[in-house]
């Protein structure tokens, strides 16, 4: 048994207005090629205009075609879903309480311990931009 034919005169009129503009802008580029300022780009794209409109109209007879033929019922026989132990697990994000790694636990203590770590603000950072040595005073307020 075969679904009814549907017509759908909106989507028809939207592929045949999709056709007629890039003809039309076909027939604008191939214009500007034969103008005194065309060059090889409008050339290329009064070629390139038409293949667009034929694509318009392919593209509704495959949506004609594809919407008027059935479904194809899903197969028992086959897995729907995938299988819990097929993909490898997903990793756990690491605890930030247990430091395993004594590599990084040195690497910290290292940084901790270059001088101005923490206790001086970088200069470019700071509000007060009277104590950076060649920034411009503010002589405004005297």
């Amino acid at each position: 048994m075969s679904s009814p034919r549907r017509h759908r005169p909106a989507l028809i009129v939207l592929a045949l207005a999709g056709a007629t503009v890039c003809m039309l802008l076909a027939w604008w580029q191939w214009s500007r090629w034969e103008s005194n300022s065309g060059t090889f780009q409008n050339l290329g794209y009064a070629l390139q205009w038409p293949a667009f409109a034929v694509f318009c109209i392919y593209a509704y007879r495959k949506f004609v075609l594809l919407e008027s033929e059935p479904q194809p019922a899903p197969r028992p026989d086959r897995p729907t879903e995938i299988p819990e132990d097929l993909l490898p697990p997903r990793p756990s994000a690491a605890t930030l309480a247990g430091h395993d790694d004594p590599v990084l636990s040195e690497y910290n203590q290292y940084l901790s311990s270059l001088p101005g770590a923490d206790d001086t603000p970088h200069p470019h950072n700071d509000d007060r931009r009277g104590d950076v040595p060649g920034a411009p005073q503010d002589r405004t307020s005297a």
